[in-house]
């Protein structure tokens, strides 16, 4: 058996005025889980949870996300998440506040037969 990835799914996600590191992480990876719906389990005949979902949050400050909370949002399967220096902070005009935005990439791993099923 190995794990093989078997998708890759990008999302972005916003927190408009608090500056939410953790809040913009879970828009996010909601972004780029929400807008699919992942047949290749049924497909090759392996249960849903059996996924196994590495997360990569890119934020200005990873140290401040919830990992617990971003793990949370997976609907499957277990996960592990890795926050990065990333996403982008744009600060309001007196620098008192400002809009940060979080970016998710979310890979799927199945473990599966060496030469596929």
């Amino acid at each position: 058996m190995a794990l093989k990835r078997m998708v890759l799914e990008i999302g972005m996600g916003t927190d408009i005025r608090g500056q939410d590191s953790t809040k913009a992480a879970v828009r996010a990876l909601r972004d780029a889980l929400w807008h699919n719906a992942l047949t290749v389990t049924h497909a090759l005949g392996v249960d849903v949870d059996s996924m196994q979902v590495k997360v990569t949050i890119g934020v200005p400050r990873p140290q401040t996300v919830d990992k617990a909370q971003v793990l949370a949002v997976l609907p499957h399967g277990t996960g592990t998440v890795d926050c990065v220096e990333g996403g982008l902070e744009i600060l309001n005009e007196a620098g008192t506040g400002g809009t940060l935005v979080a970016h998710a990439a979310a890979e799927v791993f199945l473990d599966l037969p060496e030469g596929g099923r």
